[in-house]
């Protein structure tokens, strides 16, 4: 039985995450008919992080097991005719040589990019793919302040009320924040993240950067540990999975 490693892309937008729903449309749903279709199997399907209601993926794994010993490069064009017209593509799928291969537990990092739009004027051409954020942010500051995030904390108050992991504590291994044009683009990497965290840090770094909160206002709230004490959470929007380090 083979196993299928796949790189996808996805706008988040038109679904309600990448899990399943019953009734609801999600990127595995639409991923399991264009799979069932192309080969009449439904294969349990795993992916390296269920990202949230509207956010994006550029760098999504998954991978899956077929009955049937398929070429990967056909694996990837049936299932991309299939998949016409869900905001969903396979940029790349192979057989990986470790058969214990798993999308998620092998997983050493992921990485995320937020998309902050910052001009007076509303998205248009970018609508539902950035947060749109009008007044001036600091850049420079909201970098300084992102390195004090850096390093293993207990991310309590950048912790969603619902998350399910055992434990707050993480270790982000990288931030920055640079401004392109109008756009003020966020990085985060970490072997894995909290339920929401990325967004929580974005939202509170903005703080900084509109001037409301100063650096030492943010480690406050990272020392506080607790939920309370975090900025307003940034919208999905502007959430990308960019990529998952194996």
């Amino acid at each position: 039985m083979p196993r299928y490693r796949c790189t996808i892309e996805y706008d988040g937008g038109p679904f309600v995450g990448f899990q399943y729903q019953e009734g609801r449309p999600s990127v595995q749903g639409a991923l399991q008919r264009a799979i069932l279709a192309f080969c009449g199997e439904t294969p349990v399907l795993h992916v390296a992080g269920r990202t949230d209601t509207g956010v994006h993926a550029t760098g999504q794994v998954i991978h899956f097991d077929l009955e049937k010993d398929w070429p990967a490069r056909t694996v990837m064009n049936a299932v991309n005719a299939h998949l016409v017209p869900d905001a969903v593509a396979v940029l790349a799928c192979e057989i990986p040589a470790d058969p214990e291969f798993h999308a998620r537990f092998s997983a050493k990092g992921r990485r995320y990019l937020y998309r902050i739009l910052n001009r007076e004027g509303p998205p248009a051409l970018l609508k539902g793919r950035v947060w749109h954020v009008r007044r001036p942010l600091d850049v420079d500051a909201m970098h300084a302040a992102a390195q004090r995030l850096v390093g293993t904390h207990d991310f309590t108050t950048f912790r969603d009320a619902q998350c399910q992991a055992k434990s707050p504590v993480k270790t982000l291994d990288h931030v920055s924040v640079a401004r392109e044009g109008e756009e003020v683009r966020l990085t985060f990497a970490s072997r894995s993240f909290l339920h929401r965290q990325v967004r929580s840090m974005t939202g509170s770094l903005a703080e900084v950067g509109l001037g409301r909160w100063s650096e030492a206002d943010l480690v406050a709230a990272l020392q506080a540990r607790d939920r309370k004490a975090c900025g307003p959470v940034a919208p999905s929007d502007g959430l990308y999975l960019t990529s998952v380090d194996y």
